[in-house]
């Protein structure tokens, strides 16, 4: 399980200098496929959005998810993700190839937290830019859908009344055998 005391930043950004980033996959024409990344620091939207902007592309879908103060009637005071990192970036790359397979996607990223999040924080963030919006829409909506089913992320969520609970979709409980390692 990676924390965020274990994590480092792997959010890098392509330039025509920049040799080719390791969490960048690339279609047959070396073009990028996709971005995928798992961070300990804020997401710079920003950079995800210049990312995904291209001429061939007339819409750019950005979503975020952010720490919400109420989850079920409890109120949340913030949260904690742990992965393990290599196979959550695995997943994470599949994830964009399938979506650019089932749709017309000129760029895609995903990028997602670990560690402690406060209220308000973004956890994880999804950009597509297509050449129309109903393909943005759609391949952004079953991405971030996926992600949460799909992906060896945990999220603990830590109440305003002193408890915590874990929580992942499809799991009881989060795996009680982990291995801690730095992203590289």
């Amino acid at each position: 399980m990676a924390s965020q005391s274990d994590v480092v930043s792997v959010m890098m950004w392509k330039t025509e200098h920049e040799p080719r980033n390791l969490n960048m996959t690339y279609d047959r024409n070396g073009n990028s496929a996709a971005f995928v990344a798992l961070t300990d620091r804020p997401i710079d939207t920003n950079e995800l959005l210049k990312h995904a902007g291209s001429h061939r592309a007339g819409a750019i879908l950005l979503f975020l998810g952010t720490t919400r103060e109420t989850t079920g009637g409890r109120h949340t005071s913030s949260l904690d993700y742990e992965c393990y990192p290599e196979m959550a970036l695995k997943k994470l790359h599949e994830l964009a190839a399938k979506a650019r397979l089932r749709w017309d996607l000129v760029e895609c990223a995903i990028v997602h937290r670990v560690g402690h999040l406060e209220l308000g924080e973004t956890s994880v963030a999804v950009v597509v830019s297509a050449p129309h919006r109903r393909e943005a829409f759609q391949a952004g909506e079953w991405l971030v859908d996926e992600l949460k089913q799909v992906v060896p992320i945990w999220k603990q969520e830590n109440w305003a009344d002193g408890t915590s609970q874990w929580v992942h979709p499809g799991l009881e409980t989060r795996p009680q055998q982990s291995t801690k390692k730095a992203l590289r």
